[in-house]
C-alpha cells in the first residue's frame, strides 16, 4: 500500500526509533533530519496523515508531551525560544503521511532575521 500504514516510516518503529518519551497515545522521537540542536517530532501512535482527522484525546495527548518534551529540550539545549508546526497536506509541505507535530528549539542568531517566524512558510510573505 503506497503512503499507507504498511510503509510508513513511523508505524514500522519496531526497534529502528529511538523514543524520548511517550504516552498511551503519542511518543516523541528527535527528528532525522533536525534544523536546530534538539528538533524533536511528537508522532501519535494510530496511522492518521490529517492533523484535523484525530481524535481530541490524540490532539490532547500529542500536546500534552509537546510541553513534557519542552522542559527537557530547555534543560539539555538552553533554546533562547521555539517554533511549533504541524504541515498538513502536500501543499503545506508534509511529505509524511503520519501526523507529526515539530517542535524545533530557536536560537538568538540562528537566522539573520527571525521577525515573523512560521510566516516565513510562505516565501516573501514572513516580514511585516
Amino acid at each position: 500500500m503506497k503512503n499507507g500504514k504498511s510503509d510508513c516510516p513511523f508505524c514500522d518503529r519496531e526497534g529502528r526509533l529511538k523514543i524520548i518519551t511517550s504516552n498511551h497515545v503519542a511518543f516523541a522521537i528527535f527528528d532525522n533530519y533536525p534544523v536546530s540542536n534538539g528538533h524533536v517530532l511528537v508522532i501519535p501512535r494510530r496511522h492518521c496523515s490529517n492533523y484535523f482527522e484525530l481524535t481530541m484525546e490524540e490532539q490532547q495527548a500529542s500536546w500534552t508531551l509537546i510541553a513534557k518534551i519542552q522542559g527537557k529540550l530547555t534543560d539539555k539545549y538552553k533554546p533562547d525560544g521555539y517554533n511549533i508546526g504541524v504541515n498538513i497536506g502536500k501543499a503545506a509541505g508534509q511529505t509524511i503521511e503520519h501526523v507529526h507535530l515539530h517542535l524545533i528549539p530557536r536560537y538568538n542568531g540562528d537566522m539573520e532575521n527571525p521577525k515573523g517566524g512560521i510566516r516565513h512558510c510562505v516565501d516573501g510573505k514572513g516580514y511585516y
